[in-house]
């Protein structure tokens, strides 16, 4: 049963060696980040989603990266020999568990009793919803971390240029999240999604499968939005659900 579930987003300049002398223009993001991922710990299970070009979860082994965007980052410092290398999404989504957990004195074991778990970029709403119900049913009380950005094309020096399309579809997506609307984020088109360069839709339509999109009804998460931002015409959201009477 899911009992938590924060959202963020996973641009490679969250991590601050990656931003430079920009870094702290996301000072503010990754301090929602951080109170966004706090309370996912100490569940019966924790599972990070995030957007990938295939369906697929990811083994005890698995390692984050950040050497293809140039860094020389990897969590564990030494990745086993033969294990794989997670996806963009999911590599942030343990950097922001390592930040975690060193900000507890808990130390870097951000991989003990964390599962990854990619959705491809373009799953079907259909599918999403499946693979979300299956992740909420696989434990007692299940947290997931959900890695997603939103449109690329909020202004004309965004990655997609400017479409008008964007911001309305932004302020759906955060007004879904604050309401903790599963069914909402469910309806989601996936031909507008990818129009306005949502990179973050099926990894949310997961979430909305494992919040019993399929179920509605009001009251069952109650939902805040910590960030609603677009620096860079990119929209970042972070935001947190947690069932009612949850004592998380």
């Amino acid at each position: 049963m899911l009992v938590t579930a924060a959202v963020c987003p996973h641009p490679p300049i969250l991590v601050p060696a990656m931003a430079g002398e920009a870094a702290p223009e996301l000072d503010a993001l990754r301090a929602a980040c951080d109170d966004a991922v706090r309370p996912l710990l100490g569940e019966d299970a924790l599972i990070v989603v995030g957007g990938a070009p295939e369906t697929r979860s990811y083994g005890p082994d698995a390692y984050a990266t950040l050497q293809p965007y140039g860094l020389a980052w990897t969590s564990p410092d030494d990745p086993k020999d033969g294990a794989e290398a997670l996806p963009l999404s999911l590599s942030l989504g343990r950097w922001l568990l390592d930040r975690q957990n060193a900000g507890t004195g808990a130390g870097t074991g951000a991989g003990v009793g964390v599962r990854y778990q990619a959705v491809a970029f373009d799953a079907s709403p259909a599918e999403c919803l499946a693979l979300g119900r299956d992740l909420a049913e696989s434990s007692g009380r299940v947290a997931l971390l959900v890695m997603g950005d939103g449109s690329a094309c909020r202004s004309e020096k965004a990655p997609g240029y400017l479409d008008e399309r964007a911001g309305p579809y932004d302020e759906g997506v955060a007004r879904a999240f604050g309401d903790a609307d599963a069914a909402a984020l469910a309806a989601l088109d996936p031909g507008l999604s990818r129009e306005v360069q949502a990179a973050g839709r099926a990894a949310w339509q997961v979430l909305a499968g494992a919040g019993g999109a399929d179920v509605g009804g009001p009251g069952r998460f109650t939902g805040r939005v910590l960030a609603d931002e677009a620096p860079y015409g990119v929209g970042y959201f972070v935001a947190g659900w947690s069932r009612a009477g949850h004592d998380g």
